[in-house]
């Protein structure tokens, strides 16, 4: 059985991974597909996430990245995968998450969405939260792994 898990994941965060994780444990292969939305500004290049994400990944071998820029339910038909995962941190993300799986399944009757609660440490993990306080020089090492905690105090060394 194979699963997608969609996200920007600018930057990766130990919420992301800890959800990859699990997600790895349940379904046969795993697709982390990297949106690359035209309309939003990214911090990492698509370039720069695609390398964490597949350093980060490494442990998982039925883990692969792929990078989308179109409706991932045309990515999902492509890999022939029906479900898609979404993490969930707050009621707010399910209330939202929620709407668009309907939307999902309007698109194509045959995706099912499964919304999993972050682990509790991870709740309150954001990454605009997180490039936030990396932009002020904070610790972000509770939040994402040292190879991203490098890599924003790279982006923001300037500043």
């Amino acid at each position: 059985m194979k699963a997608v898990f969609p996200g920007s994941f600018d930057p990766p965060t130990l919420g992301h991974i800890n959800l990859i994780e699990r997600v790895a444990g349940i379904f046969d292969e795993l697709f982390v597909v990297i949106a690359e939305n035209r309309q939003k500004k990214y911090l990492f290049s698509t370039e720069e996430r695609v390398g964490m994400l597949k350093e980060l990944t490494r442990p998982f071998s039925n883990v692969a990245i792929f990078v989308w820029d179109s409706l991932i339910a045309d990515f999902m038909k492509r890999k022939n995968a029906h479900i898609l995962v979404r993490g969930m941190r707050s009621a707010a993300d399910f209330d939202y998450e929620f709407e668009l799986s309907l939307m999902y399944k309007t698109i194509d009757p045959s995706i099912e969405t499964i919304f999993i609660p972050a682990a509790p440490k991870y709740f309150t993990i954001r990454s605009s939260s997180i490039k936030e306080l990396a932009s002020f020089h904070g610790d972000v090492s509770s939040m994402v792994s040292p190879l991203v905690a490098r890599a924003l105090k790279a982006k923001y060394a300037d500043e």
